[in-house]
């Protein structure tokens, strides 16, 4: 259902991309790889799962955004 959105960066960047990845990875215990998609346009998005939630982190080239869609709520386990 993805009831929490955050937008990472304001184009496609698929360096941010790997990194918003790899921070994901290290800071969320428990975190399973699902799949990777990549569209026609370039496009790539790495979908996780945490329990039963599932985490995509997005590099849309047609939005032209990195941005990441979550059921659960990632603020706390990114450190300010």
């Amino acid at each position: 259902m993805n009831d929490f959105h955050y937008s990472v960066c304001t184009g496609a960047d698929e360096a941010v991309f790997h990194r918003q990845c790899d921070a994901l990875e290290r800071h969320i215990p428990t975190l399973i790889k699902i799949e990777t998609l990549v569209d026609i346009d370039g496009s790539i998005t790495q979908v996780y799962r945490k329990g039963n939630a599932r985490i995509s982190v997005h590099n849309s080239n047609y939005i032209g955004a990195v941005y990441v869609d979550s059921d659960i709520d990632l603020k706390p386990f990114f450190v300010s």
